[in-house]
């Protein structure tokens, strides 16, 4: 059984760690040499900048809206994720550090009723300690528990933490998630034969469609293609 924690905007949160005058405004981290947004704010994303967008594609929207505009700091974000989980190691004892971001807990000593539990007491702590927010996935893989924490993101009624340890909670939770979010968390995840068959029967259906359609699209460009061919 596992959770995974991360941290929500993370480059930009600690960023806000620093200067809560920042707090509510929005927010973007650039990349290397300050090339594009690698990390953003809900209130950057509500203006509309995308990840990956070129900083001089979105200069003149960022003076506009106030958009407080930071260079990459990675020893900050570092020291930032040490912290992070050595508050972790308080929880479990067996870590996975997944990224500079993101970690995987294992609960497997954890009783299933008080594993939502502790996700929302971690979120707290961290919280406390660290000044970082965090959302929290549990699930029996580490791929259902990364879909999960996608969940816990995304649908605020959930106050941060997904649990996607029943079958009930998974039919409930994870049509929810985007197709193209899933394939994404598949590709990374390290055995995607662990996955449980309640994802699958779900995902493979979806896969298919999207296939079909593709392949559709593919034979109509094709055809369209061809007539317009000049002929001799």
């Amino acid at each position: 059984m596992f959770a995974l924690i991360d941290g929500n905007s993370f480059y930009c949160s600690c960023e806000r760690v620093f200067d809560p005058k920042l707090r509510r405004r929005p927010v973007i981290v650039l990349s290397n040499n300050d090339g594009c947004a690698v990390a953003r704010t809900a209130e950057a994303k509500a203006l509309g900048i995308k990840m990956g967008a070129p900083m001089f594609s979105i200069r003149d929207l960022c003076k506009r809206e106030g958009v407080v505009v930071f260079s990459s700091n990675y020893t900050l974000y570092g020291d930032m994720s040490r912290r992070m989980n050595t508050v972790y190691q308080r929880f479990a004892p067996d870590i996975e550090i997944y990224s500079i971001d993101e970690s995987f807990l294992d609960l497997t000593p954890v009783a299933p009723e008080h594993r939502e539990e502790l996700g929302r007491d971690l979120r707290t702590t961290v919280s406390t300690w660290t000044g970082v927010p965090t959302c929290v996935g549990i699930g029996p893989t580490k791929t259902l528990a990364k879909l999960a924490n996608k969940i816990a993101k995304t649908t605020p009624q959930l106050g941060g933490v997904c649990d996607l340890t029943s079958d009930e909670a998974q039919h409930e939770w994870l049509p929810l998630v985007a197709l193209e979010d899933t394939i994404l968390v598949l590709v990374r995840s390290a055995s995607m034969q662990n996955v449980f068959p309640p994802v699958v029967d779900w995902l493979v259906p979806s896969m298919d469609r999207s296939r079909r359609i593709s392949q559709e699209s593919d034979t109509s460009l094709a055809t369209a293609s061809d007539s317009s061919t000049p002929r001799d």
